[in-house]
């Protein structure tokens, strides 16, 4: 497919206008990408809080500047959705996003649920921006390991 001229230059005025100072569009579309997901919690499913924040999805920065996760979302394929909070996530770190309740820091959010998200026989994480754009996804097919890295 050919694209015009001129729609290359009104998306680069966009990318340039959106991406953090210092970023290229192509930094601040790929600095956030979802990491390790432990879909299967160790052990014997027990519905206990322990197990639930046994399952997890991580995503991380890889870009050089800290990012602002507030209004963005994960979401499995059933639609089952977390929205940030007020969050960055500073350059070259991890977060993790438990199942379960706990206490937000800087390095863990929790989800709040009483029951599992993620299907241990296939699903598919999906990380979207406070526009709704998906920055990343992520599925699985098989129960295997119990988890997958991105």
């Amino acid at each position: 497919m050919r694209v015009r001229p001129a729609v290359c230059v009104v998306f680069a005025a966009l990318v340039a206008v959106v991406a953090p100072i210092g970023m290229t569009g192509a930094e601040a579309a790929s600095s956030l990408q979802l990491g390790k997901i432990q879909y299967d919690s160790p052990g014997t499913d027990t519905r206990s809080n322990i197990s639930l924040n046994a399952e997890y999805v991580t995503i991380k920065n890889v870009g050089s500047t800290s990012r602002s996760l507030t209004g963005f979302t994960v979401r499995d394929a059933q639609n089952h959705v977390y929205t940030f909070g007020s969050f960055t996530l500073r350059a070259g770190k991890v977060v993790r996003l438990h199942t379960g309740r706990g206490t937000n820091t800087a390095t863990d959010r929790y989800w709040g649920r009483s029951a599992y998200i993620w299907n241990n026989t296939g699903d598919k994480a999906t990380l979207k921006n406070r526009a709704g754009s998906t920055v990343d996804t992520c599925g699985w097919s098989s129960r295997a390991l119990g988890y997958i890295y991105c």
